[in-house]
């Protein structure tokens, strides 16, 4: 089985994925977390590996970053690696006075200003949900291991860089906690092919405070959002 960004064997691809959007993290991740590691895809420098966590088995896949590149490696990894479940674990900007430097969020409800939506499936929404199997599975275990999760809305934006100097409407009227880039196109490929999908985050920057963790921190410093995810699949 190879598609035209994944090599893998469709047996080296777990029914469960872990999907970072740095492919640096999901070599942090595999090598620190996992247990009888394999490389499985190198194409593009885009580095996943399945091994296991405890006894479960699970494939750590980056996505890269923005709404088009966690698209296609969705879309590829959900239709023809027979993938079920795919956790993203990522950061994101906090938008909340309350949410201090590597807090993490649990996402319900992406809302973005994309045509992500329409121009794949014909939706024309701003909103796209995640798994309410999954992220119960998430709270309950966040709950046992008594590790403080912030859960609520989260907005995903198309573009970085903006010459604008307005926020999107859909920010204060959802209460978003924070901004990201890939969960609104995850959460819609999920499920417009019946599988599930969940967003995990930590807070990697304040524009509240101004305050923002390094590079270095954001591949490397993440450890308790991984925990939380990888003691949750189990």
């Amino acid at each position: 089985m190879a598609t035209a960004h994944i090599t893998s064997d469709i047996n080296d691809i777990a029914n469960i994925v872990i999907m970072p959007g740095d492919p640096l993290r999901a070599k942090y991740i595999a090598e620190h977390f996992l247990t009888d590691v394999k490389l499985v895809n190198s194409v593009r420098n885009m580095l996943a590996y399945t091994g296991y966590y405890k006894d479960k088995l699970v494939t750590i896949f980056p996505s890269g970053m923005g709404l088009a590149s966690i698209g296609i490696y969705a879309y590829e990894l959900y239709k023809f690696y027979n993938v079920d479940t795919i956790i993203r674990v990522g950061s994101c900007g906090s938008y909340q006075e309350n949410l201090d430097l590597f807090d993490v969020i649990l996402v319900d409800e992406s809302w973005s200003d994309s045509n992500f939506a329409k121009i794949y499936c014909g939706v024309d929404t701003n909103v796209s949900i995640g798994s309410y199997e999954i992220n119960s599975k998430i709270k309950e275990v966040a709950n046992k291991i008594n590790k403080k999760v912030h859960i609520g809305n989260i907005y995903c934006s198309e573009c970085f860089y903006s010459l604008l100097d307005t926020d999107s409407t859909l920010i204060k009227e959802k209460n978003c906690l924070g901004v990201e880039m890939e969960s609104y196109a995850l959460f819609h490929i999920a499920s417009s092919l019946n599988k599930k999908a969940s967003t995990v985050l930590t807070v990697s920057n304040s524009f509240v405070t101004g305050r923002e963790t390094t590079a270095k921190q954001r591949e490397q410093g993440f450890n308790d959002m991984i925990l939380l995810v990888l003691e949750s699949i189990i």
